[in-house]
């Protein structure tokens, strides 16, 4: 809304999608605030979490969050039984009730008999506890047998699970080829309905926003997206559809208990990519790799997932990662900043720690939202490594403070290990290292590797190699200058910030929606000229 309560004039809605929270992607964010800036109406559309506020603003872009429920995620082994293991109980609770049952029932006949033979003890025995230990002879017995019968059933749908979730499995194997031989692409429809829950959520709120531009970000929102914007040139309207790939998605790590999930997620990406008027993605090594994958007859362009230029803000703290730890400018310390998994090799920094006389690792990976559990491992393996005066967990920080917070620090580390989609791209921890002129600590991870030989603002080290890591490490403190001068290359930084990455953006919206109102100052410019 403008003053006095007027609305703001926009060149066309823009509605965004995507299958998170949008706290904490600061990509979606980004793309939100820059596109409305220049003028348009930008909704964007995210999954509501329990307890997760349903809609604010970011700038002028607004946010609403949809409750998707997931009814369609779940394997139909979690509701069907299988011939593969005909005894074993059916999926559910019943298994784990009927197994219980027979434990009561053993129970209350042992009850039983330790009454009796106190009651005999003590000299009060009688007849009637005769009859009962009669009684309940057959009854212990029938209760044993049927206890262990029930033990072996739900063993058997343990065992059929475990079969059910094996990628080797002949069986499951089968499955999966079969359905990608019968329907090619569409093999997502059979392999994992739970597609269809976004599409059953966010369908109707678009079709009601009418956008003249969808972007939908990542894999799960290219299908909703491809319906969406079908739907509306169904009815008479011009929209565009942007899909904006973070990853490829034939890169991403399988779902350990599900290995029909990636076929899906691929087959997926393969029926609607096609669909899409324009392709955006993360780096110049994954926009090749996405044209010729999916032999798109234009190269995708290229957003980087860059940090805004500094601004500084009323609510910035000032404080930086070195004295949030409390550490003097003498003590040397390496940052992470960013997720924790496995892939990640943060493990790394905490082993080599003892060899690196000194030296402080900060770690900011403390979601305020989400579970901290492999966080908190690190600090364990601190612990049991011995250094745990020199590790430092840390909270995150608003992405447009990034920058500035970390650059206390003395080098910036980034060992993640060798996998697929790993390689492709700067991730979004270099460009915020960068733009806090650290020097960069990095695994021989193929492009961000080749930029920092090229650039010479850091050093590489084999992944997942310690004694290379502190190779690595030892250089970069031992002259930091030589790397930071890297940053002082012309146009080096002002390529990596978030408004040269919106121009782009804004290039892309214009050639999809050439039609679309001009931006405001040029709208301005032509009034001006015509009085």
């Amino acid at each position: 809304m403008e003053a006095g309560g007027a609305p703001r004039p926009t060149r066309g809605r823009v509605v965004m999608l995507v299958d998170n929270g949008v706290h904490g992607d600061s990509r979606v964010q980004k793309t939100a605030r820059s596109a409305a800036e220049a003028g348009w109406d930008v909704v964007l559309l995210g999954i509501l979490g329990n307890g997760a506020q349903e809609s604010w603003t970011i700038g002028d872009a607004r946010v609403r969050l949809i409750r998707v429920p997931r009814s369609l995620g779940q394997h139909p082994s979690q509701f069907h039984r299988s011939l593969r293991r005909p005894l074993a109980y059916p999926p559910g609770r019943h298994g784990g009730y009927r197994i219980q049952r027979m434990k009561a029932w053993q129970a209350a006949v042992e009850e039983r008999r330790v009454a009796r033979a106190v009651a005999r003890r003590s000299g009060a025995g009688s007849v009637a506890g005769q009859l009962g230990d009669l009684v309940d002879a057959p009854a212990a017995v029938a209760a044993r047998i049927l206890g262990r019968w029930a033990k072996f059933r739900g063993g058997e749908l343990h065992r059929l699970r475990l079969r059910q979730q094996d990628p080797d499995d002949l069986v499951t194997r089968t499955s999966i080829r079969f359905w990608q031989a019968l329907l090619g692409p569409r093999a997502w429809r059979r392999l994992d309905r739970g597609l269809w829950d976004y599409e059953l959520a966010f369908g109707p709120v678009i079709d009601q926003l009418a956008p003249d531009i969808i972007h939908a970000n990542d894999f799960r929102m290219i299908g909703v997206g491809v319906r969406a914007t079908r739907r509306a040139r169904a009815r008479g309207l011009g929209t565009r559809l942007v899909w904006d790939a973070h990853e490829f998605v034939g890169g991403v790590l399988d779902r350990a208990d599900n290995p029909r999930w990636l076929p899906a997620q691929v087959a997926h990406v393969q029926e609607y990519v096609g669909a899409a008027d324009a392709v955006v993605t993360v780096s110049a090594t994954l926009a090749e790799l996405l044209q010729r994958t999916h032999r798109l007859p234009v190269r995708p362009d290229v957003v980087l997932n860059a940090p805004a230029r500094p601004v500084a803000a009323a609510h910035d703290t000032g404080v930086d990662v070195r004295a949030r730890c409390g550490l003097d400018a003498a003590t040397p310390l390496l940052v992470y900043g960013g997720g924790v998994n496995q892939s990640r090799g943060i493990e790394l920094m905490i082993d080599a720690l003892p060899q690196l006389d000194g030296v402080h690792v900060a770690l900011v990976t403390l979601h305020p939202t989400a579970n901290n559990a492999a966080s908190e491992a690190l600090r364990a393996r601190a612990v049991e490594v011995g250094v745990a005066d020199r590790v430092h967990l840390l909270p995150y920080v608003p992405h447009w403070q990034v920058p500035a917070f970390l650059s206390g620090a003395d080098a910036g580390v980034i060992p993640i290990h060798h996998k697929p989609n790993h390689e492709l791209a700067l991730i979004t921890k270099f460009l915020e290292y960068s733009h806090a002129r650290l020097p960069i600590v990095v695994s021989d991870v193929r492009t961000m590797a080749d930029t920092v030989r090229e650039t010479g603002q850091g050093e590489v080290f084999r992944a997942e190699d310690v004694a290379d890591y502190v190779r690595a490490v030892r250089a970069v403190l031992a002259d930091p200058a030589r790397y930071r001068v890297a940053y002082d290359r012309p146009g080096l930084l002002d390529g990596w910030t978030w408004e040269a990455q919106a121009e782009v953006l804004e290039t892309v919206y214009r050639r999809v929606r050439p039609d679309l109102a001009p931006l405001a100052a040029e709208r301005a410019g032509a009034t001006s000229g015509a009085g």
